[in-house]
């Protein structure tokens, strides 16, 4: 190793101890660079000195989802929250209320057009960005995003073409820059013990699954701007928040909008795109009543207002039906438009027994009372995972029941670490894609549709991360 390279190499270390206390993890990396005789650029050397620096994130969107984003990273001190964008100046404001909240530095703000993203990426010096943004410009700002060399954390939607998908796995490796999907009910507290619990073969070998987005929205989708949600039967224009944007796509599009937050955590437990993968689906909708009763029956509504008079393509129930290369079978439900509780309809099927969400049971042969159900209580707290019992305390008051923080923790850690994402890209346009193909598939009389091989192979031989220790966390 040149010995000049050395000799600056100590000197930079020499300094940074008498600047700052280095934590273990950061002196074992350093030292076992130097060890090996790895040649050093200035710039390698600042990447591996600097890991116990503050990160810059920025964010684009700024919306209800995105301010929940800033609320977590302003509370963390390996976070610089350093840029945002958003073209609505009053979410702009309540952001910035966040940072005077959290008595944090005001970032730099682009709010010129749909189009400032672009400056913000070119600009700022930026380890990672979050997008949360509406479902359009998702790919878009992921693939800008990462063409940047930026870590990038893309919120979770249904896709809109097949052609969409394959630009974020093509950006992924053609310039090797992580995207991170932002699928937090894989988090979820239930679905981490679940999985511990597959992973432990109680459930024997995977058989059958369910899940879905099963949430009434019909008050989100129209919004007036003001609370609760249920005020109004406004939308685009006169919209608030989502209701902005999302409800549009219920009056031209037909099929499952948003499959993540189900797809997301049944994965996990069946290994997609790590030995197994996604093989076709069949979908079939029902009927389109539900907006516009709301709408003729709401107070603010009734069959002369003129939303009352819209056509809604998006039926009130969607259904689809995934068969994996293992030959496991998949329902996954589409539900938004009518009254219901919140349910993700989770079901876990194996040789040994179940699981089913939703009357909070289980049963596993040998062990539950014959041919009856239990409460899964007791196997929720025995198998609980390691990370929620460490970090507990630290996932109070986060959202979505304290699971927002252990993703957001986890995006902030594999930035830090330059690591790959437990979802990444190839996860990304998987999931992405079931919204596009079971828009095919409905429009063809459930027509079964097959899943792209998105890893181009590489499924094969890739091994699960998600919540083990071997990845970073």
């Amino acid at each position: 190793m040149n010995n000049a390279i050395i000799l600056r190499a100590i000197t930079l270390h020499t300094k940074l101890i008498i600047m700052a206390p280095i934590n273990r993890r950061s002196f074992i990396e350093y030292s076992s660079i130097l060890g090996a005789g790895t040649l050093l650029s200035p710039k390698a050397i600042h990447q591996v000195i600097n890991t116990k620096n503050k990160i810059r994130v920025g964010v684009i969107g700024t919306g209800m989802r995105g301010q929940s984003h800033v609320s977590l990273l302003l509370q963390r001190d390996d976070v610089e929250l350093a840029a945002i964008c958003d073209i609505d100046q009053s979410m702009i404001d309540s952001t910035l209320k966040q940072y005077e909240k959290y008595n944090a530095t005001k970032p730099n703000i682009y709010k010129d057009g749909p189009y400032d993203y672009r400056n913000m990426l070119a600009k700022e010096d930026l380890d990672a960005v979050i997008i949360a943004t509406p479902w359009r410009w998702h790919t878009e700002m992921a693939v800008a995003s990462m063409e940047a060399g930026i870590y990038t954390g893309m919120e979770v939607c249904g896709g809109f073409s097949l052609d969409e998908c394959w630009q974020l796995v093509n950006t992924h490796e053609k310039t090797g820059t992580h995207l991170y999907f932002l699928e937090n009910v894989c988090f979820r507290r239930d679905v981490m013990a679940i999985l511990q619990m597959v992973r432990k073969d109680m459930f024997g070998e995977m058989v059958h699954l369910e899940c879905g987005y099963q949430h009434d929205l019909r008050g989100v989708k129209f919004n007036n701007g003001k609370t609760p949600y249920n005020s109004g039967v406004e939308f685009g224009e006169k919209g608030f928040s989502e209701s902005k944007w999302r409800t549009l796509h219920s009056v031209g599009r037909n099929g499952d909008l948003y499959p993540t937050h189900g797809i997301g955590p049944i994965s996990q437990y069946i290994d997609i795109n790590r030995g197994n993968r996604l093989a076709y689906i069949t979908s079939m909708s029902s009927k389109s009543r539900g907006l516009h009763d709301y709408i003729v029956n709401h107070i603010k509504g009734g069959p002369d207002h003129p939303n009352a008079k819209k056509k809604f393509k998006l039926g009130d129930k969607v259904t689809s039906m995934i068969k994996t290369n293992n030959d496991e079978t998949i329902v996954l439900h589409h539900d938004t438009n009518l009254p219901r509780p919140y349910s993700l309809g989770f079901r876990v099927q194996g040789t040994k027994g179940l699981w089913q969400v939703d009357n909070e049971s289980l049963y596993i042969e040998g062990i539950s009372p014959s041919h009856r159900w239990e409460s899964q209580d007791k196997y929720m707290e025995k198998h609980d995972h390691p990370l929620w019992q460490m970090y507990e305390k630290q996932a109070v008051g986060a959202g979505h029941g304290g699971m927002d923080f252990f993703l957001l923790h986890s995006f902030i850690e594999h930035v830090k670490n330059k690591k790959a994402a437990p979802f990444d890209a190839y996860d990304a346009a998987t999931w992405l894609s079931i919204t596009p193909l079971s828009e095919q598939s409905i429009a063809l009389g459930s027509e079964p549709m097959a899943f792209p091989d998105f890893t181009r192979g590489k499924w094969i031989d890739r091994k699960s991360t998600f919540a083990l220790e071997s990845d970073t966390f």
